[in-house]
């Protein structure tokens, strides 16, 4: 059925990027086999003359294919299949699923802490942060207000061991955060996300705190389990 028939609220069809097309080619070539486990991808100027694409975009599927842990790039070698299939996406030293563990555990309950202790600077630099990342339009600048957003929730919480943990795995955030805004959407949702947090910090409400940031993770998790395993194509 063309999505266009749909009498429902489901929002129209994201428009998908240069990146995420050359990706999508990419990847697909891989899962069917045209380039199979040991093979080196052609040169990245024959493939910018095939695809049609500037050396930016092309690096950028590439960066992505080796975050999902399909090819991996030899110095000097190129660029060479080792998976056909996307099992957990890397980001830095930690897969998606290490992170998201650890997250579940520790941001959840650091949320509810942070609405208690909250001070009214901390109130201040929240929402200003928000603000900001309502008006960024340049990807690499809000992906680092994101990283800065859980951050500052952990110094809310008043616990220098919370404000470690986030600084230890605050570049693989930033990955996976560049990695989801790219490939899934994610930057008004999870602006729409973290706002509700910061919602439930102003009302010092600790069950709503922990709530608001379940629900954040639980759709970090869909957008990431979206792009390992989309979903197949509808019948024509």
């Amino acid at each position: 059925m063309n999505l266009s028939d749909s009498q429902t609220t489901v929002p129209a069809p994201r428009r998908v990027s240069a990146m995420e097309a050359v990706l999508g080619h990419l990847r697909g070539a891989i899962e069917r086999g045209t380039y199979a486990i040991g093979d080196k991808l052609p040169s990245e100027a024959e493939l910018c003359r095939t695809l049609e694409v500037s050396r930016p975009v092309l690096r950028e599927a590439l960066r992505a294919l080796q975050t999902m842990g399909l090819t991996v790039s030899r110095t000097g070698k190129g660029t060479f299949v080792v998976a056909s299939t996307v099992a957990d996406p890397t980001f830095g030293d930690y897969t998606a699923g290490h992170l998201l563990e650890v997250r579940r555990h520790m941001e959840v309950p650091v949320a509810g802490y942070a609405a208690e202790r909250r001070t009214p600077e901390d109130l201040e630099r929240l929402t200003g942060l928000l603000d900001r990342m309502d008006r960024e339009t340049d990807t690499t600048a809000w992906v680092a207000m994101d990283t800065l957003f859980h951050l500052s929730v952990a110094e809310a919480a008043k616990n220098p061991v919370f404000r470690k943990v986030i600084e230890e795995i605050r570049d693989a955030l930033a990955r996976q955060s560049a990695f989801l805004t790219e490939l899934a959407g994610r930057r008004e949702q999870s602006n729409r996300e973290h706002r509700a947090i910061v919602e439930a910090l102003l009302d010092g409400s600790g069950p709503g705190a922990a709530e608001a940031m379940s629900h954040h993770l639980d759709r970090v998790a869909t957008s990431l389990d979206g792009i390992v395993r989309p979903p197949a194509p509808a019948d024509a």
